[in-house]
């Protein structure tokens, strides 16, 4: 996307230039094994209003040392995919021959590619995006680069049945399901989650904040964080929480997460997370860095009926598992 902001004539009749740059962030996208999930991610970037002016940076995670032939091949699939197309402007594929895990390949890449460019958006393997995404993302990085409140930005909101402002802030790092940030912030990032856990915990009120009012423990996962689980997006969110600063959200999501299919690392079984509808385009305009109280309530909402829900399938599971398989037949043609 280029500018140009002067034109002028010297006396000897010499027109000059001065062509701003107005650049647009880097995408990196991270992959692995799931070919149907990558090829359906590419194309919607693909479809986006500004990929054809974007740099896309992928990343293919390496085998395991462990990996069946089955894996090894999903792995071959999923890399055949990304030479598919030319899925923007420019495309960087690199293959890694060993495995890093989706945690410590987004520390690692992003680090690398932000170094560099200074901003960045992500996405895995497994993230719909709208036609207005990258717009978004743009937008948002541009308008906030020099808020040092601001730490990122959220393509995903969580469903709501309630009306929200275009966009919000959300205080704590940003959702991890097509995101983006500065360098600025990616070098605040606190990477040891024993100092983020006792930090947090110092103060039960923060804690209390932090765990959304108690509707989802990310104190716990991180306590229970080690040194071969340590996700990187609680690690982000708490790192940004703690500093007091916010991520933008749009009230609309711009994003869908289809790896809840029990194919990813993180991610269970479930269509608790999906819209009906991913709105096309959020206009970013300049908000005042506060949390908004409204959107905040709704997450909370939503995190204890997802809680609630959860708690009733553990229930009905172990109650399953004491039936007599005679009886367990008979439910389910009374049921059905």
């Amino acid at each position: 996307m280029f500018q140009c902001i002067y034109l002028y004539e010297t006396s000897g009749g010499n027109c000059f230039f001065f062509l701003t740059l107005s650049m647009l962030a880097p995408i990196l996208l991270l992959v692995y094994n799931r070919p149907h999930h990558t090829k359906r991610t590419l194309e919607s970037l693909m479809a986006n209003d500004l990929a054809d002016k974007s740099t896309l940076f992928i990343y293919a995670d390496g085998p395991k040392p462990d990996s069946t032939p089955e894996q090894i091949h999903r792995i071959k699939e999923t890399r055949a995919v990304l030479k598919e197309k030319q899925w923007c402007q420019e495309v960087h594929i690199t293959e890694l021959e060993e495995n890093l895990g989706v945690d410590e390949a987004t520390i690692r890449h992003v680090t690398k590619i932000i170094n560099k460019f200074g901003k960045i958006i992500v996405l895995e393997d497994d993230i719909i995006t709208s036609k207005g995404f990258l717009k978004y993302m743009n937008d948002g990085l541009q308008l906030y680069e020099n808020d040092i409140k601001v730490v990122g930005i959220s393509g995903y909101n969580f469903p709501s049945k309630k009306t929200l402002p275009p966009t919000f802030f959300i205080k704590g790092g940003n959702n991890p399901w097509g995101w983006a940030t500065w360098k600025r912030a990616w070098d605040c990032f606190e990477q040891d989650y024993t100092k983020l856990y006792q930090q947090i915990t110092a103060d039960p009120a923060l804690a209390f904040e932090y765990n959304y009012d108690n509707s989802y423990d990310y104190v716990k996962m991180l306590r229970e964080s080690t040194e071969n689980n340590q996700p990187w997006d609680i690690r982000w969110i708490a790192s940004g929480f703690l500093k007091d600063s916010y991520s933008l959200w749009p009230g609309e999501s711009l994003v869908q997460n289809i790896g809840h299919d029990a194919t990813g690392v993180h991610c269970g079984t479930t269509n608790k997370y999906s819209h009906l509808k991913l709105a096309d385009y959020i206009e970013v305009e300049k908000l005042p860095i506060l949390g908004n109280k409204m959107a905040r309530n709704e997450i909370v909402k939503f995190n204890r009926l997802l809680g609630k829900e959860t708690i009733i399938n553990k229930l009905k599971w172990r109650i399953s598992a004491l039936l007599p398989n005679g009886v367990k037949t008979t439910l389910k043609k009374i049921i059905n």
